[in-house]
């Protein structure tokens, strides 16, 4: 475990699962633990049809074969203090377009060119590492839309050694990460469960609460709106909270109000999700804001270039 300045030297690692995440394989290799993909892949069968990651599987990976975890709501000074810790955190971060969300093994930081170092997976030609260098201001806004949540797998020595600032709240945490386990496999009481308790450890945890919103919301409930609102009370940078609500009031055809969710989640990043462009022209349409509906939908296509409705937007725009 190599550490020169404020960056970690990590292993280059290609294979993953949907039931053994790159980070968490990576983490692990980087401890010198090796999780067997064979297991990945008998787990990742109960999930047929599911594309994504499930990070709590790779987790429980992790733990069975020797490390620890602890999921926190951490801070950048803290991030800093990990990787100097010699350990690399993984961070989760909004997804590239029409992706929700992805985790990232934060691999350093450079306070004099005001970076953070990203691990990616293709090495150079020599088959070391790479790292992407972010803005630092530009990491902060990005993660503060995912309430600045932290993974850290570690051997228990080492992670006991860490002094975390809201260590406490980690059990509430991890039943967000086994709720959304849960809803994959459609087990949608047991997630409720989860999310429930994870609120009763922690009434201020605005992962917990967006995700209970997120459910009474598929449920059609207008519960989800005070779950929503108290998730933006703790974090106003919610992204998928503000499009959350705004989703909500656009089935119960509040133009209004789905209308200033949806702005307010683009002036958060305008770039996250070409979908909700889409959303707020059908409503500034309906509204006769027939200009911005047409601007709406010239960004929908402009972040979606490859939308396999391009035909039908793009006669819509003429015809508005």
């Amino acid at each position: 475990m190599e550490q020169e300045d404020h960056e970690l030297l990590l292993p280059l690692v290609e294979e993953e699962n949907i039931c053994l995440p790159l980070p968490v394989n990576v983490v692990s290799k980087y401890w010198n633990v090796e999780l067997p993909m064979a297991e990945a892949i008998e787990t990742a069968k109960k999930y047929a049809g599911f594309n994504g990651s499930i990070l709590i599987e790779g987790i429980e990976s992790a733990e069975r074969h020797g490390l620890m975890c602890k999921i926190v709501h951490s801070s950048l000074n803290e991030l800093k203090k990990i990787i100097d810790s010699g350990i690399p955190p993984i961070v989760i971060l909004p997804g590239i377009p029409e992706v929700t969300q992805h985790a990232s093994i934060i691999t350093g930081y450079n306070d004099e060119e005001k970076t953070i170092l990203h691990y990616i997976q293709t090495g150079n030609q020599e088959g070391e590492m790479q790292e992407g260098a972010i803005p630092e201001d530009i990491f902060q806004q990005e993660w503060s839309e995912e309430g600045k949540l932290l993974i850290i797998i570690a051997p228990q020595d080492i992670l006991s050694s860490i002094k975390l600032e809201n260590d406490s709240f980690d059990k509430s945490n991890r039943l967000c990460f086994e709720s959304e386990r849960q809803n994959i496999l459609k087990n949608y009481s047991e997630a409720l469960n989860s999310l429930n308790q994870a609120i009763e450890l922690n009434p201020n945890n605005s992962t917990a609460l967006h995700l209970l919103g997120t459910i009474m919301n598929e449920q059609k409930s207008s519960e989800c709106i005070k779950f929503y609102e108290k998730c933006l009370e703790i974090n106003n940078r919610s992204y998928l909270t503000y499009n959350g609500l705004g989703n909500f009031y656009l089935k119960t055809n509040n133009f209004e109000k789905a209308e200033n969710c949806y702005t307010k989640a683009i002036e958060i990043n305008p770039k996250r999700s070409a979908k909700i462009y889409k959303n707020r022209a059908y409503i500034r349409e309906k509204q006769n804001k027939n200009n911005d509906a047409k601007d709406d939908l010239k960004s929908y296509l402009k972040y979606f270039p490859k939308a396999p409705d391009r035909g039908i937007i793009e006669q819509a725009i003429r015809e508005i």
